[in-house]
C-alpha cells in the first residue's frame, strides 16, 4: 500500500490559505478519483477540493474551522500497490527517506530556524492568529508585534490579511507623524472601537417568544461587511435611463432556436447586455478605474463582474475576464458557464477576483429600477431593470402616434469622488443608443 498527502491546493496568486469547513469524508471512507473530500472556504468563495487518487481515507490532519496554508498537507490516502516503509507519495512522486534521520529531531530544527528568521509568533499574546504570509511581509517591511496587534483585520475572526498589513504599510510610508500623533490616533482608535462596542450593548433588539433567531452565513457575513464598507469609502450617487429595447426582443426571439442549435446554448438577455458594456467602457475608460488614496489606477483590461444568485440567496460576483474582446457567442458561453457553476457552489478563487466594472439584473427579480452598492474596489456598478411592454410615443415622418414597446429602465451607481455626474450620466447614454441602435438583421 502506498500514502498520498492530499495537499490544499493553490486557488490564485492572492489566496495563501482557507478555512475547513466542512470534512465530506471519514477516516475509513472510500474514495474515487475527482471525488470531494473537503470543503474550504476563502475570504472570496467556497469551494470543494476533490482527491486525485483513488484509495482510502486513513488520517484527517486537520479540523473544521482550522485555517490552512495553500500547498499544506490536509489528509492521507492510502492507494493500492506495493510502497516500502520509507516510501510517501507526494504530488504524483515517490520520494524515499532515511529510515536513520530522526524526524522529531528535523523538525525541532525547522521550528527553531523559523523563530530565528521570523521572531513574530504565529499566535500572539493576546491569543490573535497571524498567517507565515503576513508574518513574512511585518518581519520584511520591520512592522513590530505591537503595530501587527493595532491593525483592523477584516478577515476570519478580525483576522489580518495580507491587504490589511500592505494597506498600513502603505499608509505608514506615506503618512510622516509625530509620536504624539500616532498616540492620538491609537487613543481614537480604541475610542471608537469602544463607542461602537456601546452601540451595539445599548441598543437591544426585544426577543419575544415566538421570534426566531437565524444565525447569518459565512457568506452573508462577509457580504454584510463588503456593503457597509463600500458605503464609507465611495460617495455613491445615480443615474437613471430608460431604454427601448424592443429590437433585441425581437431578435433574440428570431434567432434563439438557431442560436441553441448551432451553438449549444441558451441565449439570453445577459449576455447581449454585457457585451454592450463592455464596448461602452472601452469608450469611457476613466469609468474602468480604482481609487488608490490620492491617486487612480486606470485598468488596462475590461473584466465585467456579473452577480448571480447562490442556492442560499445570497449574490456573488463571478468575472468574465477581457469581456470587450468576446464576440457574443464567446459571451454567451461565459455568462452562462459562471452562472451555471455560481448556482452549485463550483466557482474557483481567481474566477470572483479583478473585476473592473460590475453588472446586476435586478430585472430577474421583476425589479423596475435598483440603485446597487459599487463593488470594491470598482467605481461603478450598473442595474439592469425589468423588460416591460409600455405604451409609448413613436415618431415618425409622418406624424407621432402611440404604440406598444418593450422598454426597461437602467440605473448606473458611481463614486463621485472620481466620477461626476457628466461622465456618469454620458456612459448610459451611449449604453442606451448602442442597444436601440441593434438591427433586426444581424447576425450573431
Amino acid at each position: 500500500m502506498a500514502r498520498f498527502e492530499l495537499k490544499l491546493p493553490k486557488m490564485g496568486e492572492s489566496v495563501a490559505e482557507a478555512t475547513i469547513t466542512s470534512w465530506l469524508k471519514e477516516v475509513g471512507d472510500t474514495i474515487e478519483l475527482d471525488e470531494a473530500v473537503v470543503e474550504i472556504a476563502t475570504d472570496k468563495v467556497d469551494s470543494e477540493v476533490p482527491s486525485e487518487v483513488e484509495g482510502t481515507l486513513v488520517e484527517i490532519l486537520f479540523e473544521k474551522e482550522d485555517v490552512v496554508e495553500v500547498g499544506q498537507t490536509i489528509a492521507i490516502i492510502e492507494t493500492e500497490g506495493e510502497s516500502n516503509s520509507n516510501e510517501v507519495i507526494i504530488d504524483d512522486k515517490v520520494e524515499v527517506t532515511d529510515n536513520s534521520v530522526n524526524v522529531n529531531e528535523v523538525e525541532k530544527t525547522i521550528q527553531k530556524a523559523e523563530e530565528i528568521l521570523n521572531p513574530i509568533a504565529k499566535t500572539s499574546e493576546s491569543g490573535r492568529f497571524y498567517s507565515p504570509l503576513v508574518r513574512n511581509i511585518a518581519q520584511t517591511e520591520g512592522v513590530s508585534i505591537e503595530e501587527l496587534e493595532s491593525i483592523s483585520g477584516s478577515g476570519k475572526d478580525d483576522r489580518v490579511t495580507k491587504e490589511d498589513i500592505l494597506n498600513y504599510i502603505k499608509d505608514r510610508k506615506s503618512i510622516h507623524t509625530t509620536s504624539k500623533e500616532v498616540e492620538k490616533s491609537k487613543v481614537v482608535k480604541t475610542e471608537k472601537t469602544a463607542e461602537k462596542t456601546v452601540a451595539k450593548s445599548v441598543v437591544p433588539i426585544p426577543v419575544s417568544g415566538e421570534d426566531e433567531i437565524i444565525e447569518m452565513s459565512r457568506m452573508g457575513k462577509l457580504i454584510s461587511k463588503h456593503m457597509v464598507d463600500s458605503l464609507q469609502t465611495s460617495a455613491h450617487v445615480q443615474s437613471f435611463i430608460e431604454i427601448d429595447v424592443t429590437n433585441i426582443v425581437k431578435w433574440r426571439n428570431k434567432v434563439k432556436d438557431t442560436f441553441l442549435k448551432r451553438e449549444g446554448e441558451k441565449l439570453t438577455f445577459t449576455p447581449i447586455f454585457m457585451q454592450a458594456v463592455a464596448s461602452t467602457i472601452k469608450k469611457y475608460p476613466l469609468i474602468n478605474i480604482a481609487v488608490n488614496g490620492d491617486t487612480i489606477i486606470k485598468k488596462k483590461n475590461i473584466n465585467l463582474g456579473m452577480a448571480a444568485a447562490l442556492p442560499d440567496g445570497n449574490l456573488i460576483v463571478p468575472v468574465i475576464k477581457n469581456a470587450d474582446q468576446l464576440n457574443l457567442v464567446g459571451m454567451t458561453k461565459s455568462v452562462n458557464d459562471l452562472a451555471n457553476r455560481a448556482r452549485n457552489n463550483a466557482l474557483k478563487p481567481d474566477e470572483i477576483q479583478n473585476g473592473t466594472y460590475t453588472v446586476t439584473n435586478v430585472g430577474s427579480f421583476g425589479s423596475v429600477l435598483g440603485t446597487p452598492i459599487i463593488n470594491q474596489p470598482q467605481v461603478a456598478i450598473l442595474a439592469l431593470g425589468a423588460i416591460r411592454k409600455v405604451p409609448a410615443v413613436i415618431e415618425t415622418p409622418e406624424g407621432d402616434f402611440i404604440g406598444i414597446r418593450q422598454k426597461m429602465f437602467v440605473s448606473h451607481s458611481y463614486d463621485h469622488r472620481v466620477v461626476n455626474g457628466a461622465l456618469g450620466g454620458m456612459f448610459i447614454k451611449t449604453l442606451k443608443d448602442t442597444l436601440e441602435a441593434w438591427s433586426l438583421d444581424q447576425d450573431f
